[in-house]
């Protein structure tokens, strides 16, 4: 009797220790054997944080071991962290009039300026700013860094990246505004990629693809990717960076053409890692591109994704999902 109370006891430690905290959702589909040097075997995505109405512009901060992210429809950032879940870190985070409208108003990417500050593409507000404040004690306080471009208000600034030199790149789609291309207010006939130096000056870099999204950095800063979330035309389009920061030589990284249209998403956000491994949000999920440019696998999930973030040690993959935000670890 004793010894089946104790294998019984070991049976239970057993199952405590290896039951999992967050509900697994999705699957891996492998394309290429390059995928074994990303992702271990086995993992799958993790459900950390529900409740949202649309999740986006996933930013983990290190020092804080805390990630950021934005409910677009909502005007706020959350933050989760391990110890204590999600909360609201700031609010209002992208519209801060006000007067009362409707649409995506609040931030959507976030990104860290050099100067570790938490900077913010803000739909309601059409600009890029900074906030104002510290990290650990956030205030709904911006200060702008591009709101027009030759004197023409921006759409609604989608995603941003910085560069070693400073200067910030970003995407300019219609989604913040009320009614997209139809609205009114729209001031610009293009939907523009551009750079701001570290002068201030704001700089037009592209006008030619349709809806620019997500925006990344290729190893050594020489190369650049966008992604078009135009459902005509799904691409990840690929820019050669000139020495004064504009793009030229422009083609297709990779196309999600004839996508099967029962799946959710479009090509969105993304991020690099140091290897050159491409995390690119797309149709179905998040699209794993290796350093050859090749199609490694997918992370396949019910929900349409909207973009990603890695940790420090490029050791967990956070994603954003609609409703949810998900944890996936990697292979480093």
């Amino acid at each position: 009797m004793k010894i089946f109370n104790a294998i019984l006891l070991l049976f239970l430690i057993v199952s405590c220790n290896t039951e999992k905290k967050y509900p697994e959702i999705g699957e891996i589909v492998k394309l290429d054997s390059s995928l074994d040097s990303i992702i271990s075997s086995g993992e799958k995505p993790e459900i950390i944080a529900e409740g949202f109405e649309w999740s986006e512009g996933p930013l983990w901060i290190e020092d804080q071991q805390m990630l950021l992210f934005s409910d677009v429809p909502a005007n706020t950032i959350y933050q989760w962290t391990e110890k204590e879940g999600k909360k609201i870190y700031l609010t209002p985070s992208g519209y801060t009039d006000q007067k009362k409208r409707g649409g995506e108003t609040g931030s959507n990417g976030l990104t860290l300026d050099p100067e570790g500050r938490l900077v913010l593409c803000q739909h309601g507000d059409r600009r890029l700013a900074f906030m104002n404040a510290p990290i650990a004690n956030p205030e709904a306080s911006f200060k702008t860094i591009a709101d027009n471009y030759q004197g023409k208000k921006l759409n609604s600034p989608n995603d941003a990246v910085y560069n070693q030199k400073g200067e910030v790149y970003f995407t300019d789609p219609p989604y913040g505004l009320e009614k997209n291309m139809e609205d009114s207010l729209k001031e610009t006939p293009f939907q523009g990629v551009y750079m701001v130096k570290k002068n201030g000056e704001v700089v037009l870099v592209l006008d030619s693809i349709t809806r620019p999204n997500g925006i990344s950095f290729l190893p050594g800063e020489n190369k650049l990717i966008i992604a078009n979330s135009d459902p005509a035309k799904p691409n990840w389009y690929l820019y050669n960076v000139q020495e004064d920061g504009s793009l030229q030589n422009g083609s297709i990284f990779y196309s999600a053409s004839g996508f099967d249209k029962n799946t959710k998403g479009l090509p969105d956000g993304m991020k690099t890692d140091k290897q050159g491994n491409v995390f690119a949000t797309g149709p179905g999920g998040v699209w794993i591109f290796n350093s050859a440019g090749k199609l490694a696998g997918k992370i396949l999930v019910p929900e349409a994704t909207s973009n990603c973030a890695l940790s420090k040690d490029e050791k967990t993959l956070f994603i954003t999902n609609d409703m949810y935000v998900l944890r996936m670890k990697l292979r480093k």
